[in-house]
């Protein structure tokens, strides 16, 4: 049996956790090991219960989920955050996932859902709204001029770079394969090594990278 993934719940509304939290913990692979109702208590459950991965509410009183995300992700091992938003596009959703978010979520999201993306994201991928994605990229390559590229980027291969520039474009593992005319596993070892090379997390921060340094 897998291991059990461990999950942490942000949010003020405690109606709302209750009903994630049933969701969640419905599933044998899934548990839910705590609650805060604003990021002040997010950071110190975070700390208490070690979770695998956060789901945290953007707007909340006291500190909201972009300040506190920013300081979990500077904990020694960082569980992985997802960001939880009730608008299609969000600027703070935008900002949390440049800040090295795993994705955001609609709060209103099928059950179905919201389940594979915490499975996704666990497993080391990234989940996004499907409806905002172009638009999500798109302002953040608005949000500020183009950086120059970094000395890491010419440390790709060729076939590196064109794994990068699909995956950039928001191309799955399985599309990537069939163009290139690889195995699945064979784009995903290409993948990990260039998330290496570019001290990157995931495939969100690809693009986020792609974009801010003008390659795509």
């Amino acid at each position: 049996m897998s291991a059990v993934i461990r999950i942490g719940l942000v949010d003020d509304q405690a109606l709302f956790r209750a009903g994630i939290r049933m969701v969640l913990d419905s599933q044998p692979d899934l548990q839910v090991v705590g609650e805060a109702s604003d990021g002040r208590e997010g950071i110190e459950m975070v700390r208490a219960t070690e979770p695998d991965l956060v789901l945290m509410d953007v707007r909340m009183p006291v500190m909201d989920g972009l300040a506190a995300t920013a300081e979990i992700l500077r904990h020694p091992v960082p569980p992985r955050v997802v960001v939880l938003t009730t608008f299609d596009l969000d600027e703070a959703a935008a900002r949390a996932i440049q800040g090295g978010a795993s994705g955001f979520l609609l709060k209103d999201s099928e059950p179905e859902f919201l389940l594979s993306a915490v499975r996704t994201v666990h497993a080391g991928s990234a989940v996004i709204a499907a409806s905002a994605t172009r638009e999500l990229f798109a302002h953040i390559a608005e949000a500020g001029s183009t950086e120059p590229v970094p000395a890491a980027f010419a440390g790709l291969t060729e076939r590196e770079r064109e794994i990068f520039a699909l995956a950039a474009a928001g191309l799955s593992n399985a599309e990537i394969a069939e163009r290139e005319f690889l195995s699945e596993a064979t784009v995903k070892t290409h993948i990990s090594r260039i998330l290496t090379k570019l001290a990157l997390r995931d495939r969100v921060q690809l693009v986020v990278f792609a974009y801010r340094h003008g390659l795509v």
